[in-house]
Order: C-alpha cells, then sequence, then structure tokens
C-alpha cells in the first residue's frame, strides 16, 4: 500500500484565497511523461473526476488521478511564495532529480 500524497495548510489556505472551492474547483495535481527530466507535473484547477484521490481541508480540495497516484507517494504538495514567485510545489521523494524549473522530474 503506497502512502497518499500529502497537502500543506499553506497550499489549502492559497486555494480558498483564490476561490477555487466556490468555483466549483479543486487543484488537480497530475503526473505527465515529457519535461526536460522524463516526467513533469500538471498543475491547474480542474473539476474532480471519478476515481480521483480527493484531499480535503478547509473546504478546499486537491485532487490526483488514478494513473498519476503512484509517482505522487508521499509527496507533499505545498505553496511556494518566492522571489521567483508563487506557484504550488511538489516535494516528491520518488523523483532521483529534477530540473531547475522544479516542474519536471526523473524517477
Amino acid at each position: 500500500m503506497q502512502i497518499p500524497p500529502s497537502v500543506t495548510e499553506r497550499a489549502f489556505a492559497r486555494l480558498a484565497e483564490i476561490g477555487a472551492a466556490d468555483q466549483g474547483q479543486a487543484l488537480r495535481v497530475a503526473v505527465e511523461g515529457g519535461g526536460c527530466s522524463g516526467f513533469q507535473y500538471d498543475i491547474r484547477l480542474d473539476t474532480p473526476a471519478q476515481g480521483d484521490l480527493v484531499l480535503e481541508a478547509q473546504g478546499q480540495r486537491v485532487v490526483v488521478d488514478e494513473v498519476s497516484l503512484p509517482f505522487l507517494a508521499g509527496a507533499v504538495i505545498d505553496f511556494a511564495d518566492e522571489l521567483i514567485g508563487a506557484r504550488f510545489v511538489i516535494d516528491n521523494p520518488n523523483a532521483t532529480s529534477s530540473c531547475g524549473c522544479g516542474t519536471s522530474f526523473s524517477m
């Protein structure tokens, strides 16, 4: 049994700030082939679909599809407001390397 990803309070708070749930939206975190390191994250607002893992707090939802779930086992979904910009970030223990942009990784 794999450990599901977790979401920080800061990430849920950011979703509340932008009113995601008010619009019927959730933050979708998916993994796709491609990017400069072999896999890349697809992070966007979307409506939950059947079969999604739903992580919920503060009235907000983060969803992960069944195909992406093994790639995100034990990962932490966070929100970072840094000099380079504000964005949702993934701390993924399964990634053996990542690129400078932080959206692409290899396993």
